[in-house]
């Protein structure tokens, strides 16, 4: 009765369940992520599921060509006109990403080389580059690296929402006080400027009753054997592909954005890429708690203090021209989307007392906190991903 994948299959998705309905009833107060991934750790060490339980789930196989997939329809995304608009914003995170990599050389002689590989990236980005570097250590045999690099996935979110949330607290009480003082509405141009403009209908959206759902699954396999192969042929990673294929093709208007999405079948595919990483879990023993808990302080230590510093104390604020807002931008890296849509919200719902002020929040906040945690998480992670694989 309890031997079977389609119990082993409801266990996993009622782990995601639990996560999701937490997430929701504490407005991500509570990540998600956190909930579904500490779920699992404490049933494999429990002995409830057994540490094979995503094969016996039937996710095993999916989750190695779902990455692909989900690359090129994340690819699909991203706003060429508004990147360039906020285009301090994305120089910015890409300088925080830069000091993330270079604290690598202060945690190597504390956690270990294997522990700093892997993690590094996953700092930088979401559940992509989870995936990348805790399947090359584990097919490496790194197993307790694969695990810190997991968990440092699932908590990376609870440190770095009240930085993101504290200094931008910060600056939109700044420029509310100066509304309330000078009665004028600050224009802050960059993405901001970019929604009143308007622009006939792309090809995606007059021929959109094309797209349906196989023929979407249809372009995006196309499109993941393509990057596929492309990665046989150069080196260069297949994922790095399908983010560029995804973003040059999706620019064009001829496909629909996050492709996936339109399909109706992102989160299958989001199931399908946790599977990949969960297994890293089954592998870790209680006494490896005490060694992965003083990794996860050092790495976050050093990377929190390493961004305050180069951004509130030294004078690369000075590319968004303000300290409060660069440092929340720096931190995105560690939430993406939805918790820097979230937490700009939350900020907004704290501080206006009136729909001109609500805006003029947003407009300080909005475009840059998304673009910061898009262009780090969707974007350049998975390069950095790529990238820091080889040298495991």
């Amino acid at each position: 009765m309890f031997d079977n994948m389609f119990w082993y299959l409801l266990v996993c998705l009622a782990f995601f369940g639990i996560g999701d309905l937490l997430g929701v009833a504490t407005k991500a107060k509570l990540s998600a992520v956190f909930v579904s991934l500490m779920l699992f750790l404490f049933a494999f060490m429990s002995g409830l599921i057994p540490p094979d339980i995503i094969k016996k789930a039937g996710l095993d196989q999916i989750a190695k060509w779902a990455v692909l997939f989900l690359i090129f329809s994340m690819g699909t995304t991203i706003n060429m006109r508004e990147l360039i608009a906020e285009w301090r914003t994305v120089v910015t995170a890409c300088i925080a990403m830069g000091v993330v990599m270079l604290c690598a050389f202060l945690m190597i002689p504390l956690i270990g080389y294997q522990e700093t590989i892997v993690s590094v990236p996953i700092v930088t980005g979401g559940i992509v580059a989870t995936q990348i570097m805790t399947s090359a250590a584990m097919d490496q045999g790194f197993t307790l690296a694969a695990a810190l690099g997991t968990i440092v996935f699932a908590v990376q979110k609870f440190l770095g929402t009240p930085i993101a949330s504290y200094f931008g607290l910060r600056e939109a009480r700044e420029v509310v006080a100066r509304y309330r003082e000078t009665g004028e509405i600050p224009n802050f141009g960059g993405a901001a400027a970019l929604q009143s403009s308007s622009k006939g209908p792309n090809f995606f959206e007059r021929h959109k009753k094309y797209y349906g759902s196989f023929t979407c699954l249809a372009i995006t396999a196309f499109f993941a054997w393509f990057a596929f192969m492309l990665g046989k042929w150069t080196g260069l990673s297949g994922t790095i592909w399908a983010l560029i294929l995804g973003a040059a093709v999706g620019s064009t208007g001829v496909l629909p954005s996050n492709i996936l999405k339109h399909a109706n079948c992102a989160g299958v595919f989001n199931c399908a890429v946790f599977g990949a990483i969960i297994p890293s879990l089954a592998r870790i023993r209680p006494e490896d708690l005490l060694t992965l808990s003083y990794s996860i302080a050092v790495i976050f230590a050093i990377v929190i203090a390493a961004l305050v510093v180069f951004f509130y104390v030294l004078p690369f604020w000075k590319v968004l021209g303000s300290r409060n807002v660069a440092v929340g931008v720096a931190v995105c890296q560690l939430l993406g989307f939805p918790a820097t849509y979230l937490i700009v919200n939350e900020i907004i719902s704290a501080v206006a007392e009136n729909e001109t002020e609500k805006k003029i929040i947003s407009d300080r906040l909005m475009s840059k906190y998304l673009v910061a945690g898009f262009a780090t998480v969707t974007t350049f992670s998975i390069i950095i991903a790529g990238f820091f694989v080889k040298f495991l």
